[in-house]
């Protein structure tokens, strides 16, 4: 009997040890995946300020913002002097529209408002030099004739 009462302390004892080396690395677990997301936050961030671009609202993917940030970025330079408000909101347009299905919508200019109903994931309003930039997608249901 006495040593039954043994192997179940020592039985308890490693259970007890189990639990607690569970809650440490979990502990560990939470610790490095916070130190990834500062890191990868602060890498998005950098990426933002060498196009200089600025997020002033979104509910879009990380992919998709900096797609658009770089299309954006390359059709700005691309241009030979003045903002050509149209051809930046159509090369946008037309990009995201290719790459990711219809129906996407763009409208950019130095000052603008706008009310507009998006779909979930597909909305994105930024700035970049001293340009802003609306693009969202909205849902396409066929016609039934």
């Amino acid at each position: 009997m006495h040593f039954l009462t043994d192997m179940s302390v020592k039985l308890s004892s490693a259970k007890r040890e189990m639990e607690r080396a569970e809650l440490e690395l979990e502990r560990r677990s939470k610790f490095l995946s916070s130190l990834i997301q500062k890191k990868k936050s602060v890498e998005e961030q950098d990426h933002r300020d060498s196009l200089n671009v600025r997020v002033r609202a979104s509910d879009m993917p990380i992919t998709l913002q900096n797609r658009a940030f770089r299309s954006a970025r390359e059709h700005l330079d691309a241009m030979p002097g003045k903002l050509d408000s149209k051809g930046l909101a159509l090369a946008l347009k037309k990009d995201f529209d290719s790459s990711y299905g219809p129906a996407w919508h763009c409208i950019v200019g130095t000052s603008f408002g706008s009310y507009v109903t998006h779909s979930t994931g597909g909305f994105l309003y930024f700035s970049i030099d001293k340009v802003y930039v609306l693009l969202f997608k909205t849902a396409v249901e066929p016609l039934d004739h």
